[in-house]
């Protein structure tokens, strides 16, 4: 079991499917990251925004 995993680190590790998952990991954590800046930075005024729109009704 053991040697089972280290053969699949090994792969995933050195494989170009490896790298592709970890390229594709990297690009997602960048994505939430950005998500959450533009979350916290315009939040406040969103917020606002859909109050005046609640409140004009």
């Amino acid at each position: 079991m053991l040697q089972s995993v280290r053969q699949a680190l090994a792969l995933f590790r050195y494989g170009s499917r490896g790298q592709s998952m970890v390229e594709y990991g990297l690009i997602a954590a960048l994505i939430a990251v950005a998500a959450v800046a533009a979350v916290t930075l315009l939040g406040s005024r969103i917020v606002e925004l859909f109050q005046r729109i609640a409140n004009s009704f």
